[in-house]
């Protein structure tokens, strides 16, 4: 209990900062009718000045982390197996089809580009994939090299960073193309890197736009098995051997509660009261996170890598939308 205590004393500031920007966009989006998730980034970019400072970092990285895995975890509570069922093949063949290609187009990329496919392989692999997490993950299971810190750090911010951008400009994508409620789930689902934003654009838009995105990012966060094995294997073969570092989990613990939360839903053993309930803390959750995911959002950090690394991951994530949008059009 006292060393719970003072893990609270130490996110309690970043907490509520991140709180109040859920709270301030909860209520613009009530008396503007605009969307709550973009309401809570803008909130919070407005105020990246408190991402970095030592008494509100913690909690803020909290919120980031811990709290939007909460929020997507509960959201297991809307979704059914027989929702899933009713989406068909597609977006199971749109998954594995996006991210097997996007690897490959990234590594060859890295390559012509001078740099080392590895480096295409951890860049790809966390556009492909689910940002952040895959790009940690991936770190983990690559070979010792001198510029891997340096490399991963980029592709974190760098992914991230993307991330947002298309948060904000693919609903704009989904309205030009005239998708519908599925399809654009489909799309940003398909093609924003991390889940928070993936979360933010879909139900931004409506709620069965952002179930069947939420569903369609968790399919992806499931390749994440085979690309590390791709990954380990390309490793060995480049170093002679793998290192000994410990590795994060295949398959994130929210994307595990997640599944499990469908499921028990499916067979109804979860009350209508329960879920409604959970509906409500997964919203607040979802938009302190982004909230905190704002306020950490420091865009200067890109300046000082130059631009073949920036060129590489943009025509990465161009690559990945262009595909998704093919597909969902060869589909109908």
């Amino acid at each position: 209990m006292g060393r719970l205590l003072d893990e609270l004393r130490v996110i309690w500031p970043g907490l509520l900062v991140s709180l109040i920007v859920a709270a301030a966009a909860s209520f613009l989006s009530e008396h503007y009718n605009a969307p709550l998730m973009l309401f809570a980034l803008l909130l919070g970019m407005a105020i990246n000045f408190l991402g970095e400072h030592p008494t509100c970092a913690p909690g803020i990285a909290f919120a980031s982390r811990t709290v939007l895995r909460i929020g997507v975890a509960l959201l297991g509570l809307r979704i059914t197996l027989s929702q899933i069922a009713e989406l068909g093949w597609q977006p199971v063949v749109l998954v594995v089809v996006a991210v097997v290609s996007t690897v490959a187009f990234s590594m060859a990329a890295a390559k012509a580009m001078g740099f080392n496919k590895l480096f295409g392989l951890l860049t790809g692999g966390a556009t492909a994939i689910c940002g952040a997490s895959a790009a940690l993950a991936l770190s983990a299971a690559l070979p010792a090299h001198p510029e891997k810190e340096r490399a991963t750090l980029f592709t974190v911010i760098g992914v991230s960073t993307l991330s947002t951008v298309a948060m904000i400009l693919y609903p704009m994508v989904v309205q030009a193309f005239a998708l519908d409620a599925s399809r654009a789930g489909m799309f940003l689902g398909g093609t924003i890197h991390d889940v928070a934003q993936v979360v933010g654009a879909g139900y931004g838009m409506s709620h069965e736009t952002g179930d069947t995105a939420t569903v369609v990012k968790l399919m992806r966060v499931a390749m994440l098995v085979p690309v590390i094995v791709v990954a380990a294997l390309f490793g060995r073969a480049s170093s002679g051997g793998a290192n000994g570092a410990a590795r994060p989990p295949l398959l994130p613990g929210f994307a595990v509660a997640f599944l499990g939360l469908v499921l028990l839903n499916s067979v109804g053993w979860i009350p209508p009261v329960v879920q409604s309930g959970g509906n409500h803390v997964s919203l607040w959750c979802l938009a302190t996170a982004i909230g905190a995911i704002g306020v950490k959002t420091q865009l200067r950090e890109l300046v000082d890598v130059g631009i073949r690394p920036v060129l590489l991951m943009v025509s990465e994530t161009v690559f990945l939308a262009v595909l998704v949008l093919l597909i969902l059009y060869l589909e109908t």
